[in-house]
């Protein structure tokens, strides 16, 4: 088995148990600062790997994700902003989702043509496994009313992405 693959296999399978468990009992909900950087994260990564995709990929299905991703996670990322502030609450980067996507934005970086979409397609399975988690405890049994109603707010998003990123996956 080549590390590439390897890799894959591996990060895949760390998210797999969470992809079949109901998103309130996956994962504990973060602390504020946490659950910020967190969420900054996931922003982050889906308008950078969503740009970048726009650029090497041919794929119209993913070409389709990534100008979705790109016009509207500034929306969220608009929307966290507000509500950050509302709350008073500061960003403490959380080194679990900030490592998953250094990582993937490394590898894509290096990647193009059908393995770039490949890669691409696996790396949001993965980022929106996580997102709908936590968004899903957070919204639920996070401490600050601006953060749980931000997480309410964009955890049917982060499950529509989810399953079209399960769809362009399963088709590679």
């Amino acid at each position: 088995m080549t590390p590439i693959i390897r890799r894959t296999l591996l990060g895949l399978l760390a998210v797999a148990p969470l992809a079949h468990v109901p998103a309130a009992y996956a994962v504990d909900a973060l602390p504020d600062a946490s659950f910020v950087g967190f969420a900054q994260t996931v922003n982050d990564f889906e308008v950078q790997s969503g740009q970048l995709a726009l650029s090497r990929s041919t794929d119209e299905r993913i070409r389709g994700y990534a100008t979705r991703a790109v016009a509207e996670y500034p929306k969220a990322a608009q929307s966290l902003a507000r509500n950050r502030s509302e709350a008073g609450v500061t960003l403490a980067p959380d080194e679990t989702v900030r490592k998953m996507a250094n990582d993937a934005m490394a590898r894509l970086n290096t990647l193009q043509g059908a393995a770039f979409d490949t890669a691409y397609a696996n790396a949001q399975v993965a980022i929106q496994t996580a997102a709908v988690a936590q968004f899903g405890a957070y919204s639920q049994n996070g401490k600050s009313g601006p953060l749980r109603r931000y997480a309410q707010e964009v955890l049917p998003q982060s499950q529509s992405f989810l399953e079209y990123a399960k769809r362009i996956a399963g088709g590679r």
